[in-house]
């Protein structure tokens, strides 16, 4: 738990530099020790880590990362930070079950891999110079929890690039019993592939008793409403 505590620790000090990103610094609200999180869109576990480190030893962090090399990155630090807690899957998450193409876009020759995106409903996908395409498994949360036999969820963060509407229509029936909280990022620039709008996917859990909040001035501000100026929104049972 030392390497886990100095990765976490090395993570919200970059929040407080504006290095990282500075909702990391209002996890401790909402994660408890014990606590059971997804973190969906993972990345190289910049949400990973600190949510390990809440969680504690008797909780779980279950990170999903479908592109290759990020994952392979996050799945070594989880092993060098010692975080015994966490589970990592090469997997996507979404509303349906299979193999779904994603897209993955090039710009001088190397990889932009905050710009993949899958390519199940796209309806605007944008213009790129060069992209590389490949299967990756696509599961829902809901199918998860089932296989996993997880009988709570606490929290949940969605960074999928668009993807975000089609995660929450997987995690329908979790979301009624177990009511996590979900920190989840709504960009237009993203949801315009897929010919969705922030105030639906803000709307869709509103109307589920849902309170949206935003991280400013070091702490959760309620909010009505999603703006160009922030991307990460914060939903907590009402």
């Amino acid at each position: 738990m030392i390497r886990l505590t100095a990765t976490a620790a090395l993570l919200r000090a970059g929040a407080t530099l504006s290095l990282s990103e500075p909702e990391l610094l209002g996890l401790s609200a909402f994660v408890r020790p014990g606590a059971v999180c997804f973190d969906i869109g993972a990345a190289y576990g910049m949400y990973t880590h600190p949510l390990a480190r809440l969680a504690g030893p008797a909780g779980q962090v279950h990170a999903f990362e479908p592109l290759p090399l990020p994952y392979r990155l996050l799945e070594l630090g989880v092993r060098a930070s010692g975080a015994r807690n966490v589970r990592v899957t090469n997997a996507a998450l979404g509303a349906a079950l299979g193999w779904r193409t994603l897209r993955l876009p090039y710009r001088l020759g190397l990889p932009i891999h905050g710009w993949a995106h899958l390519e199940e409903g796209l309806k605007h996908p944008g213009t790129f110079a060069a992209a590389r395409t490949l299967e990756v498994p696509l599961y829902s949360v809901d199918r998860v929890c089932e296989l996993r036999e997880i009988a709570r969820l606490d929290f949940m963060k969605i960074d999928v690039e668009g993807f975000e509407a089609k995660v929450l229509e997987g995690a329908r029936w979790t979301i009624e019993q177990h009511r996590p909280t979900l920190l989840i990022e709504i960009e237009q620039r993203h949801l315009d592939k897929y010919g969705r709008s922030s105030d639906e996917v803000a709307g869709s859990l509103i109307e589920r008793g849902y309170r949206m909040h935003l991280w400013h001035g070091r702490r959760w501000r309620r909010t009505d409403r999603v703006t160009a100026r922030r991307r990460n929104y914060l939903f907590t049972a009402g």
